[in-house]
């Protein structure tokens, strides 16, 4: 099932790498437990509802068009980095968990890298609030 708010009709993706076919962000959403899934997809409502711009403590701008969601729970800093493009979509790139004060490199690279890999491919999943499916 698709989010989106009758006022802004935005829609959720996954992205999907071209060459490898993975699911990076579906693959670390659907490892948490039933009660961090449901505060993300809660945060994702969120987002749709304000057209991919929330402010902090939220969300943040990071680079090149690239955002990171913040979602905390029980001491554990969940990222999720996304973009906003044309046709009202949001695109998942990347998530992992922080855990130092900074946003290692590391992982602001592989968000960029994904976002570069879907301008080509454009390959993308439909946002499911059902996640936690096998």
């Amino acid at each position: 099932m698709l989010y989106s708010n009758s006022n802004t009709n935005y829609k959720v993706y996954y992205y999907q790498n071209s060459h490898t076919k993975r699911v990076p962000v579906l693959a670390y959403i659907r490892a948490l437990s039933e009660k961090v899934q449901g505060k993300i997809a809660a945060y994702i409502v969120l987002l749709c509802d304000y057209a991919g711009r929330l402010d902090e403590p939220y969300s943040r701008y990071i680079r090149s068009g690239v955002r990171e969601l913040r979602v905390e729970l029980a001491h554990n800093r969940h990222r999720i980095f996304y973009i906003t493009v044309e046709g009202k979509k949001i695109i998942l790139l990347h998530a992992f968990l922080k855990k130092t004060p900074k946003t290692p490199k590391q992982e602001i690279t592989r968000a960029l890298n994904n976002f570069e890999d879907y301008k080509i491919s454009k390959k993308l999943i439909e946002y499911e609030k059902e996640i936690s499916k096998n």
